[in-house]
């Protein structure tokens, strides 16, 4: 489809007009880690190399923030948490003993193959033009978990390496 996308368009394909020129992208930026990390922390502990800052134009912007990670397992449980600075953003509520988290790996003992990848997309409303920076932190009940890698390490054909990455993108208001 080409051209312009009128309201009723717009609302059949699912397609959304955007309203006063808002919603351009102003600045794209990336990491990617192609590293192997391991944790065995069962307190959040920042993942390296996975670390990306901007600086908003106008407190009006908002960033996107795209997030891709294999992760291979040993733990049994792994829990991911997204920063803004020092803010954890991109939380579900807790409750009780229930933590919140961005996301979460659970793996019941699939095996020596096991590596699972995950996209995770959050749009952050930081309110500010000052330089911030975009950090996963991750934790584990037990065990150890891999990142950019399967949880054996044998150097056998079906025992992968892959990469992980953080994207922002600015959103012009």
């Amino acid at each position: 489809m080409s051209g312009i996308i009128s309201d009723n368009v717009g609302r059949a394909t699912g397609l959304i007009k955007s309203a006063g020129g808002g919603g351009k992208i102003g600045q794209v930026l990336t990491v990617q880690n192609i590293d192997v990390e391991s944790t065995t922390s069962t307190s959040f502990a920042t993942i390296s190399d996975l670390s990306v800052s901007i600086q908003p134009v106008a407190t009006s912007s908002k960033i996107l923030i795209l997030s891709s990670f294999t992760v291979g397992y040993e733990s049994i449980q792994t829990l991911f948490r997204l920063y803004r600075d020092s803010t954890n953003i991109a939380l579900g509520t807790p409750s009780g003993n229930r933590l919140g988290a961005s996301f979460s790996f659970y793996d019941p003992g699939s095996g020596a193959y096991s590596a699972w990848t995950q996209h995770f997309t959050w749009l952050d409303s930081p309110s500010t033009t000052s330089s911030i920076a975009y950090t996963w932190q991750w934790k584990i009940d037990t065990g150890e978990q891999y990142l950019n890698r399967t949880d054996d390490n044998t150097d056998a054909t079906f025992y992968i390496r892959t990469p992980s990455s953080v994207t922002v993108m600015e959103v012009l208001a």
